[in-house]
């Protein structure tokens, strides 16, 4: 039995308060969004709609439409010209198969394995929330950064949207026009879909994370999964078996621009991906409640 382990088992039981847990989940909230890290993470999310903004901007620059007309490049690239507000489904379109999942990714697969390495992991045992309470702490604060890092891609295109193309009411997939109100709140909608998106993989990199005691060895295992599991989405050959591959769906929050919205595929998403948290949740669960703390 490891000293971390003596210690939780001699120490009385105490009952823990809710003010108790939110101060917890504030403390890892702040931790992680203070780390230069995550800072740098958040940085190029938000460069990726300024490059696209611009490289759009001056593509256009004498008349000709983005992609040279030959309807290349991420969705809805071909509408920003005449909308920016379309820059922000682009940018979430462009940023989601590996900028966005990348940077989970690394949020998640640090953040048990980086506590160990650091040596503060036991420490935080010896606090009267327990294992299981700890993780779903660290698993909030990723699905929290999941949300903020989606929201940084969807304000920096609208600012850059607004500030590089005319604003105004929109046309929707289906040809339909809705006003520019509407247009930003399926805007939000967008980016909360596209964050819950990411959930799966969220839960997936905390399972990995307790699974070493390096964070690097964490967080590069975690990315050439993503890496891996996009190459095999795109292989014909595994038509059967894509349909359950966490990224299958991900491109479905298009349909939210559609008239009336299509939820089939949207709804086979959140299906999935709620899926992948409660296997990967409960296997992140089961492991770290009975591993040998030993850093």
């Amino acid at each position: 039995m490891s000293r971390a382990e003596v210690v939780e088992a001699v120490q009385p039981v105490r009952p823990v308060s809710p003010l108790w847990t939110f101060g917890l989940l504030g403390n890892e909230l702040v931790t992680t969004f203070r780390r230069w890290r995550t800072l740098a993470l958040l940085a190029v999310l938000a460069g990726v709609p300024i490059l696209v903004g611009i490289a759009v901007k001056i593509e256009t620059g004498d008349g000709s439409s983005p992609g040279g007309g030959g309807g290349g490049g991420p969705a809805f690239i071909s509408q920003i010209t005449n909308n920016g507000l379309f820059l922000v489904f682009t940018a979430l379109a462009a940023t989601l198969p590996f900028f966005l999942p990348m940077a989970v990714g690394v949020v998640a697969g640090d953040a048990i394995a980086g506590e160990a390495n650091s040596g503060t992991l036991r420490y935080l045992l010896v606090a009267p929330a327990g294992r299981s309470r700890l993780l779903l702490t660290k698993y909030a604060t990723v699905v929290i950064f999941c949300l903020a890092a989606t929201l940084v891609v969807a304000v920096s295109a609208l600012t850059v949207g607004a500030l590089l193309f005319p604003l105004g009411d929109l046309t929707t997939i289906s040809g339909t026009q809705i006003s520019f109100a509407e247009g930003l709140g399926r805007a939000l909608l967008i980016a909360l879909a596209v964050a819950a998106s990411l959930i799966g993989v969220a839960a997936l990199g905390l399972f990995v994370s307790t699974l070493t005691g390096s964070g690097i060895a964490a967080m590069a295992t975690t990315v050439g999964l993503l890496i891996t599991v996009q190459i095999l989405d795109q292989i014909p050959q595994l038509h059967a078996v894509q349909p359950y591959f966490f990224s299958h769906y991900w491109l479905s929050f298009a349909d939210l621009m559609r008239e009336p919205v299509y939820w089939d595929e949207l709804a086979k998403n959140l299906g999935l991906q709620a899926l992948y948290a409660a296997v990967f949740g409960s296997a992140a669960w089961a492991r770290f409640t009975t591993k040998d703390i030993t850093a």
